[in-house]
């Protein structure tokens, strides 16, 4: 079995409720050309966006079964309280119903805001309980209700942290709204390539530092995009760290436990030296396929010279990982992060 732990998918255009379209929130063009939110848009790049399409994408790549996050303008951030529960629950009621009834090729994730926390922990109950979802997805930052952006690893946010631990789910991290948190100019997609990477690694800076791997023992939590750059700085928190103790207060050292069993990173890191590192920093029993697609910054064919599981390959042919290890990012470490019950939905 080969699983693709970061993947994501469309709704069809008249999937999506009219209140949606008509405050803006996020819709999909009747032709499935672009996708909107506001005054933005974003191409639809390829067919296995949607359904039907993904379900022949995934026949001709080999892929038996796949993860399916929310989507990133469904967070919701900025939302007032009505409007964000609105979006949460289409969301998580859309993964809901194609986990439902593909279960054999879909385990999907939920969202929830923790802006308005009382909803969030309601909304994570009625996920699992009810949806049968056991995947919750957190964006690397949100924006709270006095308008500052705060990462998920605040401990503001420990409610929903107490609660997926005492569920036993699995958690997804991964990064968006980085042109409303840095103030550069939108240009050379420069939030993609360099801001999504660095928002990544200052979630796992909190993330260490207020120990959640340890006061959390029963999460098993992913990463997005290998956490590339948390990755290479792991020296620098802990230098700093160390020379600056009156900046940091009542915290763990960082080099204490980056390195903990229950945290996982997918392998969509783009190139084999990072990849190296990745298995040397974490050890491949952390690390878990994700593609990232049908996104073209995801291993994608007719994308340079990408496809599906081009990294993987890679480093097996650069020796850094063996056969065997191989076929445990493909399955096993997917497995462990996903937990025991998603094991026996993905069975049965």
């Amino acid at each position: 079995m080969k699983i693709n732990g970061h993947g994501h998918l469309l709704p069809e255009p008249g999937q999506i409720p009219e209140f949606m379209k008509r405050k803006k929130l996020f819709w999909v063009d009747d032709d499935r050309k672009f996708m909107r939110q506001g005054n933005w848009k974003r191409p639809i790049t390829d067919p296995s966006f949607f359904l039907k399409e993904k379900l022949e994408w995934m026949e001709e790549t080999g892929l038996d079964h796949e993860v399916v996050l929310n989507l990133s303008q469904l967070y919701a951030n900025g939302l007032k309280r009505r409007e964000a529960l609105d979006v949460v629950r289409f969301q998580n009621d859309f993964n809901a119903q194609v986990q439902a009834e593909n279960r054999s090729k879909f385990t999907c994730g939920f969202v929830v805001q923790p802006c308005h926390m009382e909803d969030a922990l309601k909304e994570m109950l009625r996920a699992v309980t009810e949806l049968d979802l056991r995947l919750l997805c957190l964006p690397t930052h949100f924006l709270d209700e006095n308008g500052q952006w705060k990462t998920t690893a605040h401990e503001d946010v420990v409610p929903i942290w107490e609660l997926a631990n005492e569920l036993g789910i699995a958690v997804e991290i991964h990064p968006y709204d980085a042109p409303k948190i840095i103030g550069l100019e939108d240009r050379n997609w420069r939030f993609h390539l360099v801001w999504m990477c660095a928002m990544t690694a200052d979630h796992f800076h909190f993330f260490c530092l207020n120990d959640f791997p340890d006061r959390f023992p029963d999460l098993r939590t992913c990463f997005a995009h290998g956490n590339q750059f948390g990755q290479v700085n792991v020296g620098r928190r802990k230098q700093g760290y160390e020379g600056r103790p009156d900046l940091f207060g009542n915290t763990r050292n960082p080099k204490e436990n980056y390195k903990a069993p229950n945290v996982f990173f997918d392998t969509l890191v783009h190139d084999v030296l990072s990849f190296e590192l990745l298995v040397k920093r974490q050890g491949v029993s952390s690390i878990v396929a994700g593609l990232d697609d049908p996104y073209p910054l995801g291993e994608m064919k007719g994308v340079g010279d990408s496809y599906p599981g081009k990294v993987i390959d890679e480093a097996e042919a650069a020796g850094i990982i063996s056969k065997e290890e191989k076929a445990a990012i493909w399955k096993g470490n997917v497995l462990d992060w996903l937990g025991s019950e998603t094991l026996e939905n993905l069975i049965n």
